[in-house]
């Protein structure tokens, strides 16, 4: 069985958090993985979207939750959601201790409100 373009179950993820909220000391809400090259980004419930800037700017068609107990995969092309994927190197989630949202102190008291 072959695996489409834009999965490579090889690579890792690049880190426990979102690469560009950590940079900037921002926060998100939840986490998505790039199946092709393992940047892990914030979902589009988050304040600064970075997995679908991420997705755009690579043409990297597939993210997977990296959120605990989740393995659904999402195709940016096709909008298509799927309910499991071909196993990714792990780790296959954000560390369980590690609060949604996150991380921990950093996230705004009102933090509700803003994604409203």
């Amino acid at each position: 069985m072959s695996l489409p373009t834009g999965i490579d179950p090889a690579v890792p993820p690049s880190g426990a958090g979102c690469v560009e909220c950590d940079a900037a000391g921002g926060w998100w809400f939840h986490l998505r993985r790039c199946a092709q090259c393992g940047h892990i980004g914030c979902c589009d419930s988050s304040p600064a979207k970075h997995a679908t800037a991420h997705a755009a700017a690579a043409g990297h068609p597939f993210v997977q939750s990296y959120e605990p107990g989740e393995t659904w995969f999402w195709n940016y092309e096709t909008s298509e959601m799927y309910e499991s994927g071909p196993d990714l190197a792990p780790p296959h989630s954000h560390p369980a201790d590690q609060p949604a949202p996150g991380p921990a102190g950093r996230v705004p008291p009102d933090w509700a409100q803003r994604l409203g």
